[in-house]
């Protein structure tokens, strides 16, 4: 129980950078933290005990029932794919903002508008 309450801790850290950050690029790493907390939990959720990988083998015979869901494992991997990413769309418009308004802090970038 308690990874499950530091998982979602984890996931407080990202929205309170998300938030209350004023950096763009650091805007961007709270926002990957988001993710990460949420993969993790994941990955919590599909782990069991003494369970075994779910590839089956020829002479080997494993009961789908002490094998883990492989599902929760796919999911994760497509997750990180999407937000390697989204991750690395955020960065280049970082660099874009930044060539044209030389600054990253979006209350700058706000006033610079037009």
């Amino acid at each position: 129980m308690i990874l499950y309450i530091m998982c979602f801790f984890l996931f407080l850290v990202g929205v309170y950078g998300a938030i209350t950050k004023r950096d763009l690029i650091k805007i961007i790493l709270a926002i990957g933290i988001m993710g990460y907390s949420v993969n993790l939990f994941l990955i919590l959720i599909a782990y069991r005990t003494g369970a075994l990988v779910p590839i089956l083998k020829e002479g080997l015979h494993i009961l789908p029932s002490d094998m883990v869901d492989p599902l929760p494992q796919a999911l994760v991997l497509t997750s990180i794919v999407i937000e390697l990413g989204i991750t690395a769309l955020m960065s280049a418009l970082a660099i874009r903002i930044y060539e044209k308004y030389k600054t990253l802090d979006i209350t700058k970038i706000r006033r610079l508008k037009g």
